[in-house]
């Protein structure tokens, strides 16, 4: 295997760079998922070095990729243009620039695992190293649970449900079950030594496990939709199953302990460090146990069959068959004995799915009113999950029906190319119903279609179809290991699109990244267009393509940098923008004079984000300087010209003034874009009797406000 893994690499060079981004997609699982711009973006600028050192170290021969593998790349890059090209309409432009940074980063990400080809072995060890260190982080996820205090663990687990590292419980569970299905499948190759057969088999159950602490429920419905895409459209079924079944014995040995975790959770329950040390010993002893199972039945079956013709070195000639344990080993099973022990595990995988279908009947009783009381919990909101009972089992009870109503309408309203990237948050507080003020609206599809419009959907249809034909043939007709990383990985990108079709995860770069690079590592097994042998073509034939000219080769090189530079730059200046202003918020109290001139580094640095300004204008009022706080806000109205916030807060500033009519004028606009604010509406209400905002108590109440929120 060492030899076999080493020639691998030697032939698929790439997959060096590509281990060091598996590097970084584990730094971000570590600390909220990679969502804030400051993580993300200088991770981009990593991703973007590594991508010119690979083609640096392989140049990139574009005639040898899959056409599927083109389409995908195409569409994709075609996708990120036309982010960035709705900055134009964009109401609030800086942020479609950050959403359309983010679609460059999946792009870059994509096209570095994508555009090499890739050898079973090395694309074996990226999968696994990937998948290996996530169930390692889940392991000191653990046991940093289990040695918190009673004091740390409403933080961890606020409300009984695991939201660490990610600070987002349907995140944290996200990036658990992401590495958890590449773990599962890997772990069925016969190809691999039957000890890390048996180390992925662990991670899988452990994975699983600290995924369930999350409590969350679109796990709980994306989790049987895979389940389905897996054994429909990947290959090798029969060992899937065979797997699956001390998984998933494992897993139901610890579900009881670990649901009772969250169930009616206080802050001030003194029972939770011990519930939590009860479920944690059981997932690691659940782990343990069926690791042991699968690396026992793996070292089993490799004494039966004998080594796989494939764990010699690739191109070395077949070693001569030799006398002994391993040859007689071979041929302990006939064919047409493993043919019946095939069928006998088909029959058994058929009856255990018709004895789970009749269960799941049996315990959900009549399915229409179990449908009707979904949708009923669904479109009712979060009133609708006040009953007694886990909550897995609560029902559908939340804001995004009204979420998706109001992405609806943008589309509608803007049906060609959407809104602009990113831009749902202003729609929402305009137009919404809820109290929530979401960024985004809970669905990928849908933020596809809001924001980007019908041409960004068909763009996004046709570069996914690209990448899953490509993936897909992949499955099918890679090397025997390459085909078992092809599915694994496709499983993983899968729980991504799948989860995130009901949940704001293209906004986590800890999750959208390693799906796109899972995504792009099948593409990369896909059989490749082989190259023409100069030598052996006959005088005379036309199919060798000439050189491009010197002159031409260097403008497209020099094309390259500069677009490489461009990328750069444009990750590089929002990411240093938000540096500043946060600089300027840990200094403002006792040097606002600093504060003032890094925030004007940062208005300089984006030119497009209110962000600086109206930080500004914040400290200025809490030093009582409104004349600067005015010209504060009037700059973020300038560039944000729907900016609820600081509409308010110039409205107030001009009620403090005494300009009563323009005081009115702002508070009317400011209640426009956001109807449903109290304080909106009690300062209009102030201005329109004839008495003065107070600026520094509304100040303090929006401060009391944030604070209970958070």
């Amino acid at each position: 295997m060492t030899a076999k893994l080493t020639a691998s690499l030697r032939a698929a060079p790439a997959t060096m760079p590509a281990l060091a981004a598996v590097a970084l997609f584990v730094v971000w699982a570590t600390s909220q998922a990679g969502y804030p711009l400051t993580h993300w973006a200088p991770g981009g600028l990593v991703v973007l070095a590594l991508l010119g050192l690979a083609l640096w170290l392989v140049p990139l021969r574009p005639a040898e990729i899959p056409r599927a593998v083109k389409l995908a790349l195409g569409a994709l890059a075609a996708y990120t243009a036309l982010s960035f090209l709705s900055i134009l309409w964009a109401s609030e432009r800086a942020v479609a620039w950050e959403g359309a940074d983010r679609t460059l980063l999946y792009l870059l990400v994509f096209a570095l695992f994508a555009c090499w080809p890739q050898r079973g072995a090395s694309a074996a060890l990226a999968l696994a190293a990937w998948a290996l260190a996530m169930a390692a982080l889940a392991l000191y996820t653990l046991l940093h649970l289990d040695a918190a205090g009673a004091a740390s663990l409403p933080a961890l687990i606020p409300g009984g449900r695991l939201a660490y590292p990610s600070g987002y419980p349907n995140a944290s569970a996200a990036q658990w079950l992401m590495a958890f299905w590449p773990a599962l499948l890997l772990a069925r190759s016969e190809r691999l030594p039957w000890p890390v057969r048996g180390l992925l088999a662990a991670a899988a159950v452990l994975l699983a496990g600290v995924a369930l602490l999350s409590q969350s429920r679109g796990s709980l419905y994306a989790t049987p939709a895979m389940i389905v895409l897996v054994f429909a459209l990947l290959p090798g079924r029969v060992r899937t199953f065979a797997l699956a079944v001390p998984v998933a014995a494992g897993v139901a040995a610890f579900a009881r302990p670990v649901l009772h975790v969250g169930d009616r959770l206080s802050a001030a329950s003194q029972v939770v460090p011990a519930r939590l040390h009860s479920a944690s010993t059981a997932i690691l002893l659940a782990a343990l146990a069926v690791g042991l199972v699968v690396a026992a039945g793996a070292a089993l079956e490799r004494v039966l069959t004998g080594p796989a013709p494939e764990d010699a070195p690739e191109g070395a000639p077949p070693a001569p068959a030799r006398p002994g344990r391993a040859a007689a080993g071979r041929h302990a099973l006939s064919p047409r004995g493993r043919r019946l022990v095939r069928r006998g595990i088909a029959a058994l995988a058929l009856a255990a799915l018709a004895a789970a279908l009749a269960g799941g009947l049996v315990a959900a009783g009549n399915p229409v009113a179990r449908l009707e009381s979904a949708w009923h919990s669904f479109k009712g909101g979060y009133g609708e999950d006040k009953r007694s009972g886990p909550r897995l089992v609560s029902g559908l009870g939340s804001n995004r029906y009204d979420f998706y109503r109001v992405a609806l309408d943008e589309f509608d309203a803007h049906p060609l190319l959407g809104i602009g990237a990113d831009n749902f948050q202003a729609a929402y507080i305009e137009h919404g119903r809820s109290s929530e003020t979401p960024h985004y609206p809970h669905s990928v599809e849908l933020r596809t279609l809001a924001q980007a419009g019908l041409l960004g959907a068909l763009i996004a249809l046709a570069g996914l179809g690209g990448a899953l034909l490509a993936g897909l043939r992949a499955a099918r007709r890679a090397d025997p290991l390459g085909r078992t990383v092809a599915a694994a990985a496709l499983a993983g990108f899968g729980y991504w699109a799948v989860h995130g079709s009901f949940d704001w995860f293209w906004e986590f770069a800890g999750l959208g990244a390693p799906a796109f690079a899972l995504l792009g590592l099948a593409c990369a097994l896909a059989p490749r267009r082989a190259r023409p042998d100069a030598a052996a073509r006959r005088p005379g034939e036309g199919s060798a393509r000439r050189p491009l000219p010197r002159a031409a080769a260097q403008a497209g090189a020099g094309l390259g940098v500069v677009r490489a530079l461009a990328a750069a730059v444009s990750l590089a200046l929002p990411w240093l923008s938000e540096l500043e202003a946060q600089s300027a918020a840990r200094v403002w109290t006792r040097a606002p004079a600093s504060a003032y001139a890094r925030l004007r580094e940062a208005a300089a640095l984006d030119p497009l984000s209110d962000e600086a300004d109206v930080l500004a204008g914040d400290i200025a009022v809490r030093y009582g300087e409104l004349g600067r706080a005015s010209h504060e806000y009037g700059l973020a109205l300038e560039r944000f010209p729907d900016d609820a916030y600081a509409t308010l807060q110039q409205g107030a500033l001009a009620s403090a003034k005494g300009e009563r009519a323009r005081a009115v004028g702002l508070l009317e606009r400011a209640r426009r874009l956001n109807p449903r604010e109290a304080l909106v509406r009690e300062a209009l209400a102030l201005a329109r009797s004839g008495r003065r905002v107070s600026v520094q108590e509304l100040d303090r109440a929006i401060l009391l406000k944030a604070q209970q929120l958070a």
